[in-house]
């Protein structure tokens, strides 16, 4: 068996532990630049507001009325790291699947007691770390998930669902779940299986996997198995990595200094090198793009954007950096006030089987060894050290992309001198 452990409304939870006033009030976190409501209370929900909805359009009466905190990603990566650790002493076998979300293998242990263990695993997690999870166990993942999508909305559930493989309960649950709501399926492929008559996870399990197969795909297919008991697909198979990367952000005020431009280029082309080094990849081109906002009556408009090919794939972020500036060179001009500016990687490959040139020389490969060995280490002191600790380039004070962040929380766990403070007497 294998359970699905789920943070309830995650980013609301990690600022309701650090603030005891916030609980029972509605709660919002914003995204950033504080532009969107990302996560909200059940409170917040029963006041209408909707994933996504844009913060400047939210009814008065809901804005007086809702605590909107900007998010403080430092904090909530923390108290996911610490969740994780309260679910390593139940089992050795803990899978992070997103920052609220992480699966824990219960093989071998006995099936008669394993609700019960369920519920004192999050009574700990409540106890020790402050956040309420929801627990979905299940023989596979896929049907994990929809016992956690239970135990979360069925009060009789107490926050712990188990499904077995053949119940009357699974099979009641699995008729009730449309296509569209299982893990791994798409708009579009449920779309084609709606055609074909299957709207429901019960019909899709009685389809026949060699069927499902020829006429999808071998991830459709095991996700049958998956509906039926047996477990067929790997964590990493529901995670492919990504054929492109983009790192973009809003400005925190409107700018038209191309050195400021450049510095935001700088951050965000480093951010994407690392997201792809992370994945295993090299890129063979990067894109830049800019944009004034579209918002703002009167303001003169343009956005543009400009590729820029590598000579050979890459993950070394000096030469995405590089090519970045080059594609800012053909696209900056001077007399408009910025509002966004992004980085792409395209045409991703894998880093192990990228091709090199046919004429490159021994040196070129020694080039590229040191480079490998640069960027790993770059990664690890980030890693280990902090964020940022070795960058390229240091911000100015008072840059226009720095993040607006004008209601976030202190970052308790992460910073010495944001510790919380108890005053006595």
């Amino acid at each position: 068996m294998i359970a699905l452990v789920d943070g309830n409304n995650f980013y609301v939870s990690c600022e309701r532990v650090f603030d005891p006033r916030l609980a029972g009030r509605p709660v919002g976190v914003l995204s950033n630049n504080d532009g969107c409501v990302v996560a909200r209370s059940e409170e917040l929900k029963a006041l209408g507001v909707a994933m996504g909805a844009p913060r400047h359009l939210l009814p008065p009466e809901v804005r007086r009325r809702a605590v909107l905190l900007s998010s403080n990603y430092a904090l909530y990566g923390d108290m996911s790291r610490r969740v994780n650790q309260v679910l390593a002493a139940f089992s050795p076998d803990v899978e992070p699947y997103s920052i609220d979300e992480s699966f824990v293998g219960f093989t071998g242990f006995p099936l008669a007691g394993l609700e019960a263990r369920c519920h004192e695993l999050r009574e700990t997690v409540r106890r020790w770390t402050g956040i309420p999870v929801g627990v979905g166990v299940a023989p596979t993942r896929v049907l994990a998930k929809l016992a956690n999508r239970l135990a979360k909305r069925e009060p009789a559930c107490e926050g712990v669902c188990l499904l077995e493989a053949d119940s009357e309960a699974t099979r009641r649950v699995l008729e009730a779940c449309p296509v569209t709501e299982l893990w791994g399926v798409a708009r579009r492929s449920a779309e084609r299986l709606a055609l074909m008559g299957i709207d429901t996870a019960w019909q899709l399990r009685r389809a026949d996997p060699r069927w499902v197969r020829s006429r999808f795909s071998v991830v459709m297919e095991r996700l049958v198995w998956e509906l039926r008991g047996r477990p067929a697909i790997a964590l990493e198979e529901m995670s492919e990595p990504r054929r492109r990367l983009l790192v973009s952000r809003s400005f925190g005020r409107l700018t038209g200094e191309r050195h400021e431009l450049e510095a935001a280029l700088r951050q965000h082309a480093a951010r994407a090198g690392e997201k792809l080094r992370r994945q295993g990849s090299q890129a063979r081109a990067v894109q830049v793009f800019l944009r004034t906002s579209p918002f703002l009556a009167g303001e003169p408009q343009y956005r543009n954007a400009a590729l820029v090919a590598l000579p050979a794939p890459s993950g070394d972020s000096r030469e995405l950096l590089a090519a970045a500036r080059r594609a800012l060179d053909a696209i900056f001009l001077e007399g408009y006030r910025y509002q966004k500016c992004g980085v792409m990687l395209l045409d991703l490959v894998d880093a192990e089987s990228a091709q090199p040139s046919l004429l490159e020389s021994p040196e070129d490969d020694a080039r590229r060894v040191r480079s490998q060995r640069l960027m790993a280490t770059l990664d690890r002191l980030n890693r280990e050290m902090g964020r940022d600790t070795v960058r390229f380039g240091l911000p100015r004070e008072g840059n226009a992309w720095a993040l607006r962040c004008a209601h976030r929380s202190p970052r308790y766990t992460t910073r010495w001198n944001e510790l919380m403070r108890v005053k006595t007497g």
